[in-house]
């Protein structure tokens, strides 16, 4: 039998994950590994190995400046990686996702969590990282229908279907 891909990712937290948001690292580390499968499908590259550095706005900014050279925090910043000499191919890379950012848009979002929205984060980075982009309307219009659809198998998974909305506001 052939291992799909990404099912094999080694997914790495660091950081801070606050109680108030009510997500465990374990759970963290498990949604992110099923989203790592799910880019690896669509990619048809193995996800090898991801590192998800928590963070908070000012730690977001630093980060966005450094990789992206643009000011002010953000949501997600992806960072992938070549293999380094003798690691397997596919994908190596780190997500710094901005926890301050998930407590505060959750709340404008109806019958959404603080972890949901970090969770789509994830979702948002892994899909990044599989080589897809954001940068015109359809790309983001796609992106944001798998993450979704992404964030709705994760909760199935774990028997809460249907119990938190997608808002209408982030279907796009």
């Amino acid at each position: 039998m052939t291992p799909r891909p990404g099912l094999n990712c080694r997914v790495a937290i660091e950081g801070s994950l606050p109680r108030c948001i009510r997500l465990s690292r374990a759970e963290l580390r498990a949604a992110a590994g099923m989203f790592a499968a799910k880019s690896a499908a669509r990619a048809g590259v193995p996800f090898r190995s991801v590192s998800i550095v928590l963070q908070d706005d000012a730690f977001s900014a630093e980060v966005h400046r450094a990789i992206n050279g643009a000011e002010g925090a953000t949501d997600v910043i992806t960072q992938g990686y070549d293999p380094m000499p003798g690691e397997a191919p596919g994908v190596y890379g780190e997500l710094y996702v901005n926890v301050d950012q998930a407590m505060r848009a959750a709340p404008r979002r109806r019958g959404w969590s603080a972890a949901k929205e970090l969770l789509l984060y994830v979702a948002h980075g892994m899909d990044h990282l599989s080589g897809a982009d954001d940068l015109t309307p359809e790309g983001y219009a796609g992106m944001r229908r798998r993450e979704l659809g992404w964030l709705r198998m994760w909760e199935c998974a774990c028997g809460g279907c249907g119990k938190e909305p997608v808002p209408a506001e982030i279907m796009v």
